[in-house]
């Protein structure tokens, strides 16, 4: 892992779309406690991930770094 990897963001999520051509799209959910209620809410979002290759099938889970922005959307890259 060289050092510029080191401090990219990485997230954990499962793939919900793999209709685009190198593209896949990853649904992250998060959990946090709200600062009212003290109950743990789920909140979830949606990244476009370059896929080069087309490796990800939906209903996998996979990891995901930030990038270089790839298109308007696509500013991150398919790890594992």
């Amino acid at each position: 892992m060289t050092t510029e990897q080191k401090f990219k963001r990485r997230l954990e999520g499962v793939v919900v779309s793999d209709k685009n051509k190198d593209t896949i799209v990853v649904n992250v959910e998060r959990r946090l406690k709200h600062p009212t209620y003290n109950k743990f809410v789920s909140r979830t979002k949606k990244y476009h991930v370059h896929d080069e290759g087309n490796s990800a099938k939906v209903g996998d889970k996979v990891t995901i770094m930030e990038s270089r922005p790839y298109s308007k959307l696509k500013k991150w890259v398919l790890v594992k």
